[in-house]
């Protein structure tokens, strides 16, 4: 039994975009690090609560990432993107030197 050209081309297309979405699904899905080297230039902690206050006294306990302006998430969101991190998500109670409270 042979199959036509036309289907074994809609197969592969199948394919392709299968694995190509569920890469993406995963490359958009991975959490920042707070090692990685933006995250260490920007004072990034997953928990407000644990930021240095001597390194960074301008920050406050109430200013966490799903309160800021660059949280591309919902607010009620545990994990979501933000403008500085490209890609990768963040911590809705987290913090950064960028933070800018919305409104």
């Amino acid at each position: 039994m042979s199959t036509s050209p036309a289907r074994r081309i809609f197969l592969c297309r199948i394919v392709t975009t299968g694995t190509a979405l569920a890469a993406g699904m995963a490359h958009a899905q991975s959490k920042v690090d707070e090692a990685d080297e933006q995250a260490v230039a920007l004072g990034y902690r997953h928990d407000t609560t644990k930021v240095d206050a001597k390194k960074y006294p301008t920050h406050k306990a109430d200013q966490k990432c799903n309160n800021c302006q660059f949280w591309q998430g919902a607010p009620s969101d545990a994990w979501a993107g933000c403008s500085m991190f490209g890609r990768k998500h963040i911590a809705a109670a987290g913090w950064c030197v960028a933070y800018k409270k919305i409104g």
